[in-house]
């Protein structure tokens, strides 16, 4: 709520820019595709890439495990090399024994076995006990989309770079997927439900229109469907979705079967006409998606990317005029997150809030005809 303004400043007009949320037919998308850690790279600069091409490969070394040897046998630390059938270096399997106690003619006989599969990494005299270390998990990155290899980041990992259709959610749950678009509903007002996916459905994604039910989303993770697009989903089912409620942290890593992209906000949302009209035009093609999402702290937007071979223009990236009055945006703050509307003026004063800070402000006119007015912060352009 908005409780004073700040009558020192003209009050004109004013020019803002922020974030925009990208809904293009055609466009050059670059993708950094970044090892863990430092590795190996696959592929020459100007190599040309498909969805499942690995580009990069390292190996992350796995957690040690520390075993008290000398306690388990009941040995002075320093008689450690005396009763181990392994040195360092050594490759042990999980159970595997591989030191031994007796005494008193076999009536005592103490074992040490291995935690897990690993290799020996030091014995020490000093403590009686011995590191193991698993094997180190091999991490592969594929180019996650189709196009040419146009940078090369020494040891650490490559640019890929293809002309695309590129487009923009407001959030997302799961990583990156590719598949086939198809389109499920007849128009963005038609909710997604779990009758319209059937078991030919597996490895595409699909398009709905203003609502995803929890019941549909369950249904393709079951069925192996690639990725689910449409306006809006119910926050609760979200909730039950993530085991959790969404917080400021990126999300993108959940393991839920399926990719879940929102492009409007929660609950029943009317896909945008221009995005579900974008997404119809390409149904056929295979797209990537990734629902990686992060408001705060950096901003991550859920994306689905269309490869594509049309010879028009390349449509200007980026913004050009910034936020003026009648510019579209969307609301991502609460009470109106995700609502959308056009900017009606862009006052210069700064207003205090409720937080009793000081910021710039905009009024947009929602498409209902309400005007509400806000921190410019809590809103993002949709690009056209």
């Amino acid at each position: 709520m908005m409780t004073e303004n700040n009558d020192s400043e003209k009050n004109t007009e004013a020019f803002a820019y922020t974030p925009g949320l990208k809904v293009k037919r055609l466009m050059t998308v670059s993708k950094e595709r970044r090892l863990p850690l430092l590795g190996d790279i696959l592929v020459e600069e100007g190599a040309s890439v498909s969805y499942d091409t690995i580009v990069a490969k390292t190996e992350v070394p796995g957690d040690p495990r520390l075993v008290k040897v000398s306690a388990i046998l009941g040995i002075d630390q320093n008689e450690i090399h005396d009763f181990l059938y392994k040195k360092e270096g050594d490759k042990l399997q999980k159970g595997e024994v591989f030191g031994n106690y007796k005494a008193w003619f076999g009536l005592i006989n103490r074992e040490v076995t291995s935690p897990m599969d690993g290799e020996i990494e030091s014995i020490s005299k000093l403590t009686g006990q011995v590191i193991i270390r698993p094997e180190p998990v091999p991490v592969e990155v594929n180019a996650y989309i189709p196009g040419k290899v146009v940078g090369i980041m020494p040891r650490e990992g490559v640019v890929v770079a293809t002309q695309a259709a590129f487009i923009q959610g407001i959030l997302g749950l799961g990583g990156e997927a590719h598949g086939e678009v198809r389109i499920v509903v007849d128009s963005p007002e038609d909710e997604l439900t779990a009758e319209r996916i059937s078991e030919e459905d597996k490895g595409h994604i699909l398009i709905g229109g203003s609502l995803i039910t929890l019941e549909a989303f369950k249904r393709a993770a079951k069925i192996g469907v690639a990725g689910l697009v449409a306006g809006g989903m119910n926050y609760t089912d979200v909730t039950e979705i993530m085991g959790e409620a969404i917080g400021v942290a990126i999300t993108g890593h959940e393991e839920i079967g399926t990719t879940l992209i929102i492009t409007e906000g929660f609950g029943k949302m009317n896909m945008s006409t221009r995005t579900f009209d974008l997404l119809k035009s390409f149904e056929g093609y295979v797209a990537a998606i990734n629902g990686a999402t992060q408001i705060r702290a950096g901003v991550l937007r859920p994306e689905i990317i269309i490869p594509h071979d049309e010879k028009e223009e390349l449509e200007k990236e980026g913004l050009s005029a910034g936020m003026t009055s009648g510019t579209p945006v969307r609301i991502i703050r609460e009470p109106n997150f995700g609502a959308i509307g056009k900017v009606a003026s862009l006052p210069v004063e700064l207003m205090r809030v409720e937080s009793g800070s000081k910021v710039r402000v905009l009024v947009v006119r929602l498409d209902d005809g309400t005007e509400v007015t806000i921190p410019r912060a809590n809103v993002e352009i949709i690009e056209e």
